[in-house]
């Protein structure tokens, strides 16, 4: 085999039942590889789709347009974005951002306290003071975010009620049928 080429197996794979470098494919924008345009990937990947979601629903923001607020107060999530109407109100986020929350900021306090345990000698009343305090900061600064990614996610992945409106995405994407009606 010649250096730089893929395998048989490997092209097959990508190009589909035809070859995406014989002289009939190649240079075509109407190719499956390509947009019409021939500037950018014909489909989006729905990892980056899912990301996407997540990282707006992180910064408290519609998980669809990106602009519309999530949250109508702290926890509270809105029934649907106000600038493009998308439901929100199918989420069944429930307990778990607060255990991922507890999982994170507790992967972040005890090293840190076992740090300061072995590298200097605090009396126990500035142990006391400091580490709850740090402990209720970090947690209620990551409980928003982290809801609003686990909410974004589940709308991302149709969960819980979000499943017609993920049906319509994917459809207008070209990534899967409509739903059956």
């Amino acid at each position: 085999m010649a250096a730089g080429v893929a395998p048989r197996p490997v092209l097959a794979y990508l190009c589909g039942s035809r070859s995406c470098f014989s002289p009939a494919t190649f240079g075509r924008t109407d190719h499956a590889m390509t947009a019409p345009n021939d500037s950018k990937p014909a489909e989006i990947s729905r990892a980056a789709t899912i990301r996407e979601a997540m990282k707006q629903g992180f910064f408290g923001r519609c998980p669809n347009c990106g602009k519309g607020r999530m949250f109508h107060a702290f926890l509270k999530v809105a029934d649907q974005c106000p600038v493009c109407a998308e439901p929100l109100h199918h989420h069944r986020a429930d307990d778990f951002p607060a255990y991922i929350v507890i999982v994170i900021v507790g992967h972040i306090v005890v090293p840190a306290v076992l740090l300061v345990e072995t590298h200097w000698t605090w009396p126990t009343w500035l142990h006391m003071l400091i580490w709850p305090a740090t402990i209720v900061v970090m947690a209620l600064a990551l409980l928003q975010p982290v809801k609003g990614a686990i909410v974004a996610l589940q709308w991302a992945l149709g969960m819980h009620g979000f499943e017609e409106a993920a049906h319509k995405r994917d459809a207008a994407r070209g990534m899967l049928a409509p739903a059956a009606e």
